[in-house]
């Protein structure tokens, strides 16, 4: 099974952003896309562009060569196949999606329309240097479709929640932890600043906040000089990303002797439903019937680079990547049998978008 094979060669190139295995992966996705007629370019960060030939406005095909994995883990988590599933190292995010592209191109043919392919090299990092050639790459583009994998139910995505990835810098004085009020303690204030972080959250309006690291003092008799949190903020729409914007920016010290110094910012802005995503799912739904799938469409909280397309306009539909699960996990795995029919769904919408 040539897919298989291909799925085990790029499983096995260990590619954790930023290292050397990115952009292996990339020359072998270029041999792939150049086989079937790409012109292929590898652009300053290992990103990698290729250009299709074919009438009308391109189409933007989206993935990643890079995984979270570091390198080694294929020693204690290697390729291998049981009964229905593959497993290894990045083979659910996302390089079965990669053989699907692949594949779904092969299928498409001559009969599709214009089309363009982004890799994005540090997607895992928030595509952090390729977020100016992605807003290039969809400057003209008709729509895009993303090869993230689909939700657990198979679904596809037509809206993703914006990411924020912030610093709260807490400064004090420091004092003997017996004379506490010579001092002023910034894990106190720390505290008090993360309750405040908390309320800001909406759970059940989609607003999601959580303080993931705490570091700050220097022993347990000393008043705390200095304390730090990082928190991940997620939000549905470009109005509740505004909203946590102005919170954020009026947090104040409430403990005299301290001072609060914010940073960091947005790695994605949310990306909302559109009418055109709406289009591309509708035209998606008809195909996948004709494949004995019966497609819906949900939202996600985690973000990717549709987000950042289609801050720029373009219509994005996503999760039309290969099904599995254990994504960034130990038991990371694809269903095999989903790379065929899903690079048949995304072969027939590079012929019939629907828009």
């Amino acid at each position: 099974m040539r897919t298989l094979d291909l799925l085990r060669e790029l499983v096995e190139i260990e590619s954790p952003t930023y290292s050397p295995g990115v952009r292996a992966v990339a020359e072998r996705m270029t041999r792939e896309l150049e086989a079937l007629g790409g012109r292929v370019e590898l652009l300053p960060g290992e990103h990698l562009r290729a250009e299709f030939d074919g009438d009308g406005a391109p189409l933007l095909l989206l993935g990643h060569t890079d995984t979270v994995w570091p390198v080694g883990t294929l020693a204690s988590m290697p390729f291998r196949v049981d009964g229905a599933r593959a497993y290894g190292p990045g083979v659910y995010d996302m390089k079965a999606s990669l053989v699907l592209l692949v594949e779904a191109v092969r299928l498409a043919g001559e009969r599709r329309r214009a089309l363009r392919v982004f890799l994005t090299a540090d997607e895992e990092k928030g595509s952090v240097t390729g977020k100016s050639f992605l807003e290039e790459a969809a400057a003209d583009a008709a729509a895009a479709f993303v090869v993230e994998p689909p939700n657990a139910a198979g679904n596809l995505k037509t809206a993703r929640k914006g990411i924020g990835r912030f610093r709260l810098h807490v400064t004090g004085r420091a004092a003997h932890a017996a004379e506490p009020s010579h001092g002023a303690s910034a894990i106190d204030e720390l505290a008090r600043q993360i309750l405040e972080l908390k309320r800001l959250g909406d759970p059940s309006g989609g607003v999601t906040v959580n303080v993931g690291v705490i570091r700050g003092g220097t022993a347990e008799n000393v008043v705390a000089a200095e304390a730090v949190a990082e928190f991940d903020v997620r939000v549905p729409s470009t109005a509740d990303r505004d909203l946590i914007e102005a919170e954020l920016a009026a947090l104040r010290p409430t403990t005299r002797g301290t001072e609060v110094r914010l940073e960091g910012g947005w790695t994605r802005p949310p990306l909302e439903r559109s009418p055109g995503a709406a289009a591309l799912f509708a035209q998606a739904r008809e195909h996948g019937r004709a494949l004995g799938l019966g497609l819906h469409e949900t939202s996600a909280a985690g973000g990717s680079d549709g987000n950042l397309v289609g801050a720029v306009g373009v219509p994005v539909l996503d999760g039309l990547g290969a099904q599995g699960g254990g994504a960034h996990a130990r038991d990371e795995h694809v269903e095999l049998a989903s790379i065929p029919v899903r690079a048949e769904l995304l072969a027939h919408l590079l012929v019939d978008p629907g828009l």
